[in-house]
């Protein structure tokens, strides 16, 4: 009898950047959900966009894409008064602890332990700060925070190699309406 595997949440931002990450966590023997709450994307359309090709990325891994509600207004009211922060700034430490919050709830409302970020994989992101925002996070929700930086040993290259190969959607900024400046 085949042993069950352990079970992962990845916040998933986009196809572009998990692809890797959900593939080295399958690799570790992770059973990996791919968690989609990025209310931060602006305009709609492109929202949709980035989820079809998180659609079509999973249906190729074999990972279950959970789709949650976009909420962008809720990100607005979130980010409140950081509208004109620069990027890398406090408006986006608060997008990241926004979805990580809702991908913890998440996380522990399914009964697993574990979850993680395919943020950090991108050379915009600073790991440290995506593992300091994780780490308190888990702590609050009584699991645990896979800091993982997916960008090690050419991630960020083979990420990309995934995407080209499976034709995904490629954005030109990360995502919020403020990023687009």
């Amino acid at each position: 009898m085949e042993q069950k595997k352990d079970k992962i949440v990845l916040h998933t931002c986009c196809a572009i950047c998990s692809g890797y990450p959900i593939s080295y966590l399958q690799d570790m023997g992770y059973q990996v959900y791919s968690y989609f709450y990025n209310p931060n994307i602006y305009p709609s359309q492109e929202y949709q966009k980035r989820l079809d090709a998180e659609r079509t990325l999973c249906a190729h891994l074999g990972c279950e894409l959970v789709e949650a509600e976009y909420e962008p207004q809720k990100y607005f009211d979130y980010v409140k008064g950081l509208e004109h922060e620069p990027e890398k700034g406090k408006r986006c430490d608060k997008c990241f602890e926004m979805r990580l919050i809702k991908t913890a709830e998440f996380t522990k409302l399914k009964g697993i332990n574990n979850f993680t970020t395919s943020i950090v994989i991108s050379p915009h992101k600073s790991f440290d700060k995506l593992t300091s925002i994780g780490n308190r996070i888990a702590e609050e929700y009584s699991l645990n925070y896979l800091a993982i930086d997916f960008k090690k040993k050419d991630g960020f290259l083979k990420t990309n190699r995934i995407s080209r190969e499976l034709g995904l959607y490629r954005q030109n900024y990360c995502g919020c309406k403020f990023s687009l400046r």
